[in-house]
């Protein structure tokens, strides 16, 4: 059956726009036609580079009838904002994680999405990928039993080194939870189901953050969120899971994401990525078997195709021409509220009950 095209609007310019460039070009129905940056010479610069025919600054884009679905690309303390003014102004939207910096922000978000009757996509949607689902297809097979614990570890991107001006990352919206950690807990509710509560204690590091990037805009950043965070998350399930978000871990052995169940272990690599091994060890297996992928790959695992995006865009185009919505809304804001109840519970020393809940999306996987 012939796909509908879309016609696309990327708003942002910044480290991730030329993933989406990449990955979007996969799709034959999904066509780039403007970008927008409020640095408009950004934008132009944007275009010309990558041929894109129309571009200028946020309001132009939201202005433009010919875009259909606007990618939403902007840091995150702008997320909400400019997802409801894309929305507002007829436009089906997909954003970068996180949903909103803030549980309000989020059901804000949802509001407008339901009112207007729009579609609502937001990444992560590094779980639509071949590793998650395949981990997911494991689980639900019976592989390792039933489902007893999760552990997740998260370590610190070194972006002092790399990035120009990492600052984004340790203020509001950033920071080890709300940065990465929307990929590990997509993973897991994608896997396990929802999220019934939350316990957790967190901290700063260092400060203040020396920025040794060669191409930095900037010498020292100012911390002012927590960079470690340790948490137990009890899912509807009953499984239980702990959780190690760090800005202040740079090297460790311990294993991104595990899940133990009563006949054995699974085990992920990074969630950041759509493509990776998933292992699986069964009591009294004598060494791990990888698996193989349920789904088509999306890159190469090892090349720079690896770290394009794009899964989570045709997600939402599939939706918007009548299909299943995978990342779509609601399983964003739970895995956002979870990520806000870290901090909450650390706050007031209690357990965080969460309000919400999501229904596990549908595999992708043939179930046959």
């Amino acid at each position: 059956m012939a796909r509908q095209t879309h016609r696309i609007g990327i708003l942002g310019t910044g480290n991730i726009f030329a993933r989406y460039v990449t990955g979007l070009a996969r799709y034959p129905e999904l066509q780039i036609v403007r970008v927008g940056d409020i640095d408009t010479a950004r934008a132009k610069q944007a275009a010309a580079d990558h041929d894109i025919p129309a571009w200028g600054n946020d309001g132009e884009l939201y202005a433009d009838d010919g875009v259909d679905i606007l990618v939403n690309l902007t840091p995150p303390v702008h997320h909400a904002h400019s997802i409801q003014a894309g929305l507002e102004a007829g436009k089906h939207v997909y954003v970068e994680k996180p949903l909103g910096t803030s549980v309000a922000e989020g059901r804000a978000v949802l509001e407008t999405a339901e009112r207007t009757g729009l579609v609502l996509g937001s990444a992560p949607d590094t779980f639509l990928g071949s590793a998650a689902q395949t981990l997911r297809k494991a689980v639900d097979s019976g592989a390792i039993g039933t489902p007893i614990g999760a552990s997740i570890s998260i370590s610190h991107s070194k972006a002092e080194t790399w990035h120009p001006n990492p600052a984004f990352l340790f203020e509001q919206g950033g920071g080890p939870v709300m940065d990465m950690g929307p990929y590990y807990f997509a993973i897991l509710v994608n896997t396990l189901g929802p999220i019934r509560s939350i316990s957790a204690a967190t901290r700063i590091g260092a400060p203040v953050r020396k920025v040794t990037a060669p191409e930095r805009s900037v010498d020292s950043i100012e911390v002012t969120v927590p960079t470690h965070a340790a948490a137990v998350l009890t899912f509807d399930s009953g499984v239980i899971g702990s959780a190690q978000m760090s800005f202040d871990v740079w090297d460790t052995g311990l294993p991104a994401v595990e899940i133990y169940g009563t006949g054995g272990t699974l085990t992920l690599a990074n969630p950041n990525h759509f493509d990776n091994e998933v292992r699986l060890r069964r009591h009294g297996d004598e060494q791990w078997t990888v698996l193989q992928p349920a789904t088509e790959l999306f890159g190469a695992v090892g090349t720079r195709e690896q770290a394009r995006r794009g899964l989570g865009v045709r997600d939402l185009a599939t939706a918007v021409e009548g299909g299943p919505h995978r990342a779509n809304a609601t399983f964003a804001f739970h895995v956002l509220e979870a990520l806000c109840a870290v901090e909450e519970a650390s706050r007031s020393g209690q357990a965080v009950a969460l309000e919400g809940r999501c229904r596990r999306p549908e595999p992708l996987y043939d179930e046959g």
